[in-house]
């Protein structure tokens, strides 16, 4: 497989969104309420969220190949990774991991962070504990939507 990890281009945002949704629903939906899954629709369409992208304030790697968003990791907050989602078709391909280390190195060598930090759902514990992340919480949930908060150092 041959694809591209870069920083998202203003035009790939809807269609990046589209492929977050419905992976999302494919895998963590059935974990979460529905107050949840109406709570992380809202987040991702929200006008807010778009536009601090525009600014830079939320920065987002996209996986592309041939034109395609095939995944998505994004930072806000300083080091703080969000929206971490392969395509159905491409997981377990090594992409999530990919952009998870593209990001780091930003993080590392560009941001100046010493570690990053996540709030996982339960479907990707177990990923991003295998990414070397550990739980400083206990899992907690917020407004119907089950997360565990992890970190990295940034070595």
């Amino acid at each position: 497989m041959s694809y591209e990890i870069r920083w998202a281009r203003d035009s790939e945002w809807s269609t990046t969104m589209k492929m977050i949704w419905r992976t999302f629903l494919k895998f963590e939906g059935q974990d979460y309420t529905q107050e949840g899954i109406r709570n992380f629709f809202e987040f991702i369409t929200d006008d807010d969220l778009y536009i601090s992208f525009l600014r830079g304030e939320y920065q987002m790697m996209v996986a592309v190949e041939q034109g395609k968003v095939i995944g998505a990791g994004s930072i806000r907050s300083g080091n703080h990774l969000s929206l971490l989602f392969v395509d159905e078709a491409y997981q377990h391909r090594g992409v999530g991991s990919n952009i998870i280390a593209r990001l780091c190195d930003y993080l590392r060598y560009e941001a100046g962070e010493c570690f990053m930090s996540l709030k996982a759902a339960p479907y990707a514990v177990d990923f991003y504990r295998k990414m070397g992340f550990t739980a400083v919480k206990p899992e907690e949930e917020y407004l119907g939507i089950r997360v565990t908060a992890m970190e990295k150092p940034l070595e």
